[in-house]
């Protein structure tokens, strides 16, 4: 069984939501143990949207169907429809946070970049949030493939509207959050043990020196090319970005790891996500597919007029490439 741990104070934090928020955020004490089976956590889930929206609190558990959406490393994502006296059915996702992933996570980092992307107009709308996780308004879209996203058309369509994501402003810190995520990765991972002989044996071939002295070269290296920092999506994998074809509208979703960054790297991560889960590096894009996608991102609506430096661009990346691939590794 996973850990029911609060890791917020709800009800203050839909509270100071009042200050910067258009809508009403809504708020619940509960907390939901993220590993139970779905046919044990409906229930629970249930008696959450009772507590956190009392316009349903007096609805028969005969009008809410629980659905698991996706499961993730760190949440799990369920759609919640409910039909209500007037025979409207409305829809919601809940997101349930993985236990312990608060270590890996910056979760008030994470709450604060959601209440300003949102209100930018990226993503769910943001309706509430509960012990261990939220509630935001259902997107009837599709998530990506890998090999959508090389499609010249999508490709293009993620550029755009990436370009507009690098524009949101977020209070607080501007400084790029890469090597902190890195060092505080690396520190996590050199000192880790595991009950497994046959896992600890093979953690114990790694040479956390050499990892160490790696992530100082690159770090010099990316420093010579003085990347501009940006707000930072900084994982735009495939599963990260749906579309509704029907409507034309693509979305970007899950800011767990959004940060102030550098531009270059959310770019190149986005790059490095072509991949895939099996991290065939043969499916990096090549060249022209780069370009075609930084024409769209420097100038959405006359990318033919952008002229791309070759020699530039090939530094830049191979360097990018290879973070990539370290942080991977960590």
């Amino acid at each position: 069984m996973g850990a029911e741990v609060k890791i917020w104070n709800p009800v203050e934090v839909a509270e100071q939501a009042r200050h910067d928020y258009a809508s009403q955020i809504h708020s619940s004490h509960l907390t939901i143990d993220p590993s139970l089976e779905l046919p044990l956590m409906a229930p629970l889930v249930l008696k959450l949207c009772k507590d956190m929206f009392k316009a349903w609190s007096n609805l028969d558990d005969s009008r809410f169907v629980v659905e698991k959406i996706s499961g993730g490393i760190t949440n799990l994502l369920l759609k919640v429809s409910v039909k209500q006296e007037n025979c409207i059915e409305e829809t919601i996702t809940v997101r349930l946070y993985g236990p312990n992933t608060e270590y890996i996570i910056d979760r008030q980092r994470e709450l604060q970049a959601t209440k300003y992307i949102t209100a930018a107009g990226f993503g769910a709308k943001w309706l509430g949030i509960f012990g261990n996780g939220m509630v935001q308004s259902f997107i009837n879209a599709q998530t990506l493939s890998p090999s959508d996203m090389r499609e010249p058309k999508l490709a293009s369509k993620i550029a755009k509207q990436l370009q507009r994501f690098h524009h949101v402003e977020i209070p607080g810190s501007k400084e790029p959050q890469l090597w902190n995520d890195v060092w505080k990765f690396f520190e996590k991972a050199s000192v880790l043990e595991f009950d497994d002989s046959k896992m600890q044996k093979t953690y114990e071939t790694i040479s956390f020196k050499e990892v160490h002295d790696e992530i100082v070269e690159l770090k010099g290296l990316c420093d010579l090319l003085k990347s501009p920092v940006i707000f930072a999506h900084n994982d735009l994998l495939s599963g990260n970005i749906m579309i509704n074809y029907e409507e034309d509208k693509l979305y970007f979703i899950d800011y767990e790891y959004a940060s102030y960054n550098y531009r270059g790297y959310d770019i190149g991560n986005h790059f490095a996500e072509y991949a895939g889960f099996e991290c065939d590096y043969d499916l990096y894009p090549n060249m022209n597919e780069q370009y075609h996608f930084l024409r769209h991102y420097l100038k959405p609506e006359r990318p033919q007029e952008v002229l791309i430096t070759v020699k530039g661009l090939n530094i830049s990346y191979s360097i990018l490439f290879h973070c990539l691939q370290l942080v991977n590794h960590l």
